[in-house]
């Protein structure tokens, strides 16, 4: 068995003991969270969280790409969300690579360079220091509501970075 047929398996017995029950499309806490895709982040269990409550938008790094504030605007606008939580956190894979020489990787490997940016950083508070300027600059953010916040992995602490 493989991996998805494993996790399939686990699917159908939380169907078994699940129940029906239909959660509002609109979270409950009317906040949307851009924060990492690594693993490492239980945001669910850090902040006490249930399903139905937030909106978790997910990407390496948790960077305001264009495809984040196309949901954050989506989160704001049809379905009420009002605040931003900017969630980046401690020993970050971004944190693991140089932008220029992984772009020469990729030129050398595949004949072409990632037509994105790939977003490695080396300080984690300037880099949420960044994501939130970017999200204020966006004319289609309600930027009234916008904090950062650095997760350490090791410890589930979560600090207030300083947008000043």
């Amino acid at each position: 068995m493989s991996t998805i047929d494993d996790l399939l398996e686990h699917n159908r017995a939380y169907v078994a003991g699940h129940g029906h029950r239909e959660l509002p499309t609109a979270p409950g806490l009317h906040l949307a969270v851009l924060t990492c895709m690594d693993s490492r982040l239980d945001l669910f269990g850090a902040l006490g969280l249930n399903l139905g409550q937030v909106h978790l938008i997910r990407n390496a790094g948790g960077i305001a790409t264009d495809d984040a504030v196309r949901s954050l605007l989506l989160s704001q606008r049809l379905l009420g969300t009002r605040s931003i939580m900017v969630i980046h956190h401690s020993r970050c894979g971004l944190e693991s690579f140089q932008e220029e020489v992984l772009q020469s990787e990729l030129e050398q490997d595949f004949g072409v360079r990632a037509p994105f940016r790939l977003a490695a950083y080396s300080d984690a508070d300037a880099d949420v220091r960044a994501t939130v300027a970017t999200l204020r600059e966006s004319p289609f953010i309600d930027t009234t509501d916008v904090r950062g916040f650095i997760f350490n992995v090791d410890d589930g602490d979560l600090r207030e970075v300083s947008l000043a």
